[in-house]
């Protein structure tokens, strides 16, 4: 059974899951608890198989789904350039995180996301949202990631895929000058 820690146990949390929290075949307390996720997340799912039914099952008991606001996409958004993980991420895991946004601009309440993603967790971490690994250990520090020339070494801009001035291939490398420790 999956147990839900926090820093302050008094504080109420609304836990927003992402698709792996749900793939990872945890039980989550959902009758216990406030669970939200995102429209995004549901249509991730196909009808018919055991992960669909799954999804079903913790609407039954107490999944909410909800939208999270253009202000709250926005700042994501932003963050998510910043740190280069505008290709790492769905559209599923742009809402979530969103709609944490939203949740922290809540009185008296905050979001703890639920996932294994470490996209996500690496965006949660700059956006000082908590977040709760599922299966896997979770991050340790924040990364930035840029594209760089396989050939020449040359820092590219996030849409060139080959370098404009040797030719050689891009890939994504973590920029070490910008990587930091976490503060959990």
């Amino acid at each position: 059974m999956l147990v839900l820690v926090s820093k302050n146990k008094d504080s109420p949390r609304i836990y927003i899951i992402d698709t792996s929290a749900i793939l990872s075949g945890k039980p989550l307390p959902v009758d216990q608890q406030d669970f939200w996720t995102v429209e995004e997340v549901a249509e991730e799912f196909s009808p018919g198989g055991s992960s669909y039914r799954m999804f079903q099952y913790l609407r039954e008991k107490g999944l909410s789904l909800h939208r999270p606001s253009k202000n709250a996409k926005r700042k994501v958004n932003q963050i998510i350039q910043k740190l280069g993980e505008n290709l790492r991420l769905s559209s599923a895991d742009r809402a979530v995180l969103s709609l944490a946004v939203d949740v922290d601009l809540m009185e008296n309440v905050h979001a703890v996301i639920l996932t294994d993603d470490y996209s996500i967790q690496n965006i949660a971490s700059v956006l000082k949202i908590e977040f709760q690994p599922i299966s896997q250990k979770g991050i340790t520090k924040t990364l930035k990631w840029i594209r760089r020339c396989q050939g020449c070494k040359r820092v590219l801009s996030s849409d060139e895929s080959v370098c404009p001035i040797c030719g050689s291939n891009a890939q994504f490398v973590v920029d070490k000058k910008e990587g930091k420790n976490q503060d959990k």
